[in-house]
């Protein structure tokens, strides 16, 4: 060994991110291998590769015996002596190996631990990047389409984007491109496995960030998102400063914040409403585009009945459900809609004798 030998291990460590340290133990553990493989030993055997100079010395624990019978296991008592005199027979002392004796075998069983070390120290490289992107938008290249999903490429690793969390409708080309939500990363016997998103409703969270700076900068906060992917999403957003317009700002100018997002989810419409304090007003938000004319709220079982328009009543509920039952999902509220008819035919809600308080919320 010289100081190439780390000039390596330093070039290693740089271009794959795997520390030297942790080269060097793998190389120390092939050695002791080759070692054991190479004189057909079980004993004990400890390898040391200075971490400077790359010098290697092989320490070996041989048996003071009378009569040597195996020399890489036992030594004889004379030979003992005359390293200290202090031995004696069943002693056991440690003795350095010359490591240039090794055979052709076991220079390959050293050079498959060594191998097999790295693969895993990179395995865990990635793990350890990837884990921490957990919850997080990745750009990623198709690779192929097979029955159990999507392969894409991460940059470092592959992931895989299984048929359920593919937008309904959304096809894919070798080498497009897409934005993927990280959902988990697994440790594998293969080596991390990243299971990614198109459908999560954080993706569309991540996308939001990306588009709109004031997001970004924590001026717009994202409340609530509900989200029935390929069809509809529904996101509440706030900002603490009145001179900020958050809705506004995540639609863009003429729309075209918005726009780019709809475009990466296959056309998806998102409704973006402004998040409020007042659950009755922000029920009656929720449920845009239709107009609401009041909303009933009990506390106590976080219900709300609205009343709309009679002519409002299949927008608010929307194609087989799904504007009302978004709503619900943003606001964290069962919701019951009743058109203006039926209101006044089941409770008479309207009569004009009742105070407006005890009516409900007039919006």
């Amino acid at each position: 060994m010289n100081p190439e030998f780390i000039e390596a291990l330093n070039a290693i460590e740089k271009e794959r991110g795997i520390s030297k340290d942790i080269l060097i133990d793998a190389f120390e553990s092939a050695l002791i291998a080759a070692y054991k493989r190479n004189y057909g030993t079980t004993g004990n055997v400890r390898a040391v590769v200075d971490r400077d100079t790359g010098e290697v010395q092989i320490f070996a624990s041989k048996a003071v015996v009378e009569h040597v019978e195996n020399p890489h296991a036992e030594i004889s008592l004379e030979k003992a002596k005359a390293i200290n005199a202090l031995y004696e027979v069943g002693d056991v002392l440690e003795e350095e190996a010359n490591p240039r004796a090794f055979g052709r075998i076991a220079a390959q069983t050293a050079k498959q631990v060594v191998v097999q070390r790295i693969r895993e120290a990179e395995r865990g490289v990635i793990f350890d990047e990837y884990i921490e992107k957990e919850n997080e938008i990745l750009t990623a290249i198709v690779q192929r389409v097979e029955k159990a999903g999507v392969y894409v490429e991460l940059g470092k690793t592959d992931g895989l984007l299984a048929l359920n969390e593919v937008i309904p409708g959304e096809e894919f080309e070798s080498n497009d491109r897409i934005k993927v939500y990280v959902l988990e990363v697994r440790k594998t016997n293969k080596g991390p496995q990243v299971l990614v998103s198109r459908t999560h409703p954080g993706l569309v969270k991540r996308l939001f960030e990306l588009e709109v700076p004031e997001i970004q900068t924590g001026v717009v906060q994202v409340k609530s998102i509900a989200r029935e992917a390929g069809f509809r999403t529904k996101v509440a957003v706030f900002s603490a400063d009145p001179q900020v317009d958050a809705v506004g700002a995540c639609v863009g100018q003429r729309g075209i914040r918005v726009e780019r997002i709809v475009n990466e989810l296959h056309n998806e419409k998102i409704d973006i409403i402004e998040w409020d304090s007042d659950p009755a007003v922000y029920i009656a938000k929720a449920l845009s585009p239709a107009k609401v004319l009041m909303v009933y709220i009990n506390e106590q079982e976080k219900a709300a009945k609205v009343i709309v328009p009679d002519n409002q009543l299949s927008l608010a509920i929307g194609k087989e459900g799904q504007n009302a039952r978004l709503a619900a999902k943003l606001t964290g509220w069962k919701i019951d809609i009743k058109s203006q008819t039926q209101a006044e035919q089941e409770l008479d809600l309207f009569d004009e004798e009742m105070p407006a308080e005890e009516n409900g919320d007039i919006l």
